[in-house]
């Protein structure tokens, strides 16, 4: 580290191992600079530590530089940016490498106080490791990450909700029901959905050009990848007719939420239009579909995530009942 002493000189102060440090004051301090460059260049530990401690950036200037270098490059990047802000205006923004893991966890335990769920806070503490684990990648600090040690909070994993027939019935005939001049394309989106397993956001993305000799290409999605999945040609009828009269498709979620409340079903929270996708795997697996083709249809990136329908199967049934040890009573 590099100060003005109070006779106006410049002091080169550093510790070059425990308890060894080395002084040397100069009259310019250009001449101060060059010394500790000289000595930088010889002790790789001792370069970790002036410049570390000469970095008195704020936590959201090093958000804003990881949004430049590469968060922008992220599907989901500008709302973690927004959330990484909040973050720094709650912690009033101090230097980066101050950060502590008990800073984090107070905020945490604040956050949770005010309702925000366990998922999101996970999410959140996901982020921030990740801008100061790809900065320190690009070289950008030399400090590791303060939060490596932080556990995330464990969920308690929740049953999956799918709809029944007569529940799915229920659903289309209260968006049949509803008043003229109502959002036209809420139809069509659960019937995407019910008939793909696509993601909501993935299906309002759609567009004619996305769907050709019924196959319906999704890109835009979660893992980045682009997949086909083959839809009836009674669907792909009505979905191109629907594009020809309606146009694209356009924010419908708000929609779907009312037209829920208006059936009556009871869903766990954060199922709303979710449970679209989980009632296509459902019913996928009780037909008899296959596992590892379901993956690829749902686009997961691991056959775990799938797996959590595989109880739904046929034969998993009928051996819980035939393997089970009492089968008599």
């Amino acid at each position: 580290m590099i100060k003005k002493t109070k006779s106006g000189r410049w002091q080169v102060d550093a510790e070059l191992s425990r308890g060894k440090r080395i002084r040397r004051t100069f009259d310019r301090k250009s001449d101060a600079v060059q010394f500790e460059a000289k000595v930088r260049s010889k002790s790789p530990s001792l370069n970790t530590q002036l410049n570390t401690d000469r970095d008195r950036r704020r936590l959201s200037e090093l958000f804003q530089l990881w949004y430049d270098l590469h968060g922008h490059t992220l599907n989901d990047g500008e709302r973690r940016f927004r959330a990484l802000q909040r973050f720094a205006v709650r912690l009033n923004d101090p230097y980066a490498k101050s950060l502590t893991s008990t800073m984090y966890a107070r905020d945490r335990r604040q956050r949770a106080d005010a309702g925000i769920s366990d998922k999101t806070l996970n999410n959140e503490l996901t982020y921030i490791r990740a801008v100061f684990n790809e900065l320190f990648s690009l070289g950008e600090i030399t400090y590791l990450n303060p939060l490596s040690k932080v556990k995330q909070i464990r969920i308690q994993e929740q049953e999956l909700s799918w709809l029944t027939d007569q529940q799915i019935t229920e659903i289309l005939n209260a968006v049949r029901d509803r008043r003229p001049g109502s959002n036209p394309h809420l139809e069509p989106l659960i019937r995407i959905c019910l008939a793909t397993g696509a993601r909501w956001s993935e299906a309002e993305n759609l567009k004619p050009v996305s769907l050709v000799n019924n196959v319906v290409t999704f890109s835009n999605t979660k893992s980045g990848k682009v997949r086909s999945v083959p839809i009836s040609a009674e669907l792909s009828h009505f979905l191109h007719e629907h594009w020809r009269l309606h146009g694209n498709f356009t924010s419908s979620i708000g929609a779907f939420r009312r037209v829920l409340e208006k059936t009556g079903i009871q869903l766990p929270k954060g199922q709303a239009t979710h449970v679209l996708r989980h009632t296509f795997a459902s019913h996928f697996v009780m037909k008899g579909g296959n596992i590892l083709t379901l993956q690829r249809i749902l686009g997961h990136s691991s056959v775990k995530v799938t797996m959590r329908y595989a109880h739904l199967a046929p034969k998993h049934l009928e051996e819980a009942v035939k393997l089970a040890p009492v089968t008599h009573w």
